[in-house]
This record gives C-alpha cells, structure tokens and sequence, in this order.
C-alpha cells in the first residue's frame, strides 16, 4: 500500500506497469478496498510471484510479509479491513519517515521512488 505512494510507471515489466497503473485507477475510482494476506491484485502481474508466492530472492515470501506487516501497523489497519485510498494517501505522508527507516533503505527500488 504505502509503495504505491511512489508509482511512476517506471522500474519494473510493461506487464507490471500496466496492471500497476489499471490498479490506481480502479483504486482512484471505488471508495474502499479490501486489505489482504498474500499475494493481491497489485502482485498477479509480476514476473516473480510463482503460486502465489514471491520468489524475487530467496527470502522474498518472508521479507514481503515483514513488509506487509509493518505496513499494516503503520497505518494502523489489518487484514479484512476496507480502506479508501484516497484518504490513506493522506495518511501515508505522514508515516513515511518512519516508512523509509525500516523499508526503503535496503530496497532494490528506491531508485525509482527517490531519484
């Protein structure tokens, strides 16, 4: 969720871009999604996600649940709970330092969120 903050069609497979950019349209649309555990609309279109598990590295399954999980505590929510996007990008902003201590520091693509 917070990652989608930095989309900029930049970085990854057209597949991926594609579908990431159908994402927030649909996200910009609807009032509420649905927050869920395991691989979600957002991951079906990348190239490492093999059964619904991510295989990036060899600790891909386990570092994207840390993610998720810290993400969730965040921005105090959980699995099952209906989120509007359009007030959680309010709410983003202001979780981010804490965001990018934990999460952005080793990630592989904070090159494309912070050029």
């Amino acid at each position: 969720m917070i990652c989608l903050h930095f989309f900029k069609g930049e970085g990854y497979s057209k597949k991926f871009i594609d579908n990431l950019a159908q994402v927030i349209q649909n996200l910009e649309k609807d009032k509420f999604f649905e927050v869920i555990k395991g691989a979600d609309d957002i991951c079906s279109a990348c190239l490492y996600l093999r059964g619904g598990v991510c295989v990036y590295s060899a600790e891909g399954e386990k570092e994207i649940r840390i993610l998720d999980s810290e993400a969730l505590k965040l921005l105090k929510t959980g699995k099952g709970d209906k989120l509007n996007w359009k007030k959680l990008k309010t709410e983003i902003p202001k979780i981010l330092p804490k965001w990018q201590e934990f999460a952005c520091l080793d990630c592989d693509w904070k090159k494309v969120c912070f050029p």
